[in-house]
């Protein structure tokens, strides 16, 4: 009488199975982690630029659309220049734009005063409703970068020289109203080094 063997699977084949599945099935795991870890880098790496590119187009469009218009400030008598910038200011810049769009059709200029420092490694913009303002005009402030270690510039004068402040030290050689030929905007990020860019000022 010949015996039949069972066509089952034997205990050491579905051990020998299992340690395979999980071997796969942990390999499958890392994998996922590694490539979910990619993309949240990617993302953050993508949210980094559009941020740094953002800030750049601000500063570029604005410094564009530079305006000779200085203006009165609060508790102070003489005329802010059109554009400011020196070491010991409260900000990195302060100018006077056009462009302020009013799809409200609200009774206002189209020009705006805005300002930019770094607050606690933030780039903060600032801007007023009004031009001539006084204690009452608080301005609103915008996060336009975060991580910041510098934010410079250099203006270019009418005699080809550059200079580190505006106005000038030699105040006699221009007005509150008188503008650069050109703006050099220097950012300084830890992670990204120094972004340079270079803005031609209108006439």
């Amino acid at each position: 009488m010949s015996s039949r063997r069972g066509s089952g699977f034997t205990l050491i084949e579905v051990m020998v199975a299992l340690a395979v599945f999980g071997v796969m099935a942990l390999l499958a795991y890392m994998s996922l982690g590694q490539t979910l870890a990619n993309a949240d880098m990617l993302t953050a790496r993508m949210d980094r630029l559009q941020s740094v590119q953002r800030t750049i187009s601000y500063l570029s469009s604005e410094l564009l659309q530079a305006t000779p218009r200085s203006v009165r400030v609060e508790l102070g008598d003489a005329p802010t220049p059109a554009l400011q910038s020196s070491f010991g200011s409260d900000f990195a810049l302060q100018l006077t734009h056009g462009g302020w769009p009013n799809p409200a059709g609200v009774p206002r200029s189209t020009l705006q005063r805005t300002a930019y420092r770094i607050e606690d490694g933030e780039l903060l913009r600032y801007h007023w409703n009004v031009l001539d303002r006084t204690a009452n005009n608080t301005p609103l402030a915008t996060v336009m970068l975060e991580n910041v270690d510098s934010l410079t510039f250099r203006f270019l004068q009418l005699n080809d020289e550059w200079t580190e402040q505006w106005p000038p030290l030699d105040a006699q050689a221009t007005s509150n109203t008188n503008l650069p030929r050109a703006v050099e905007i220097v950012l300084a990020l830890p992670d990204e080094g120094e972004i340079t860019r270079m803005v031609e000022v209108s006439p």
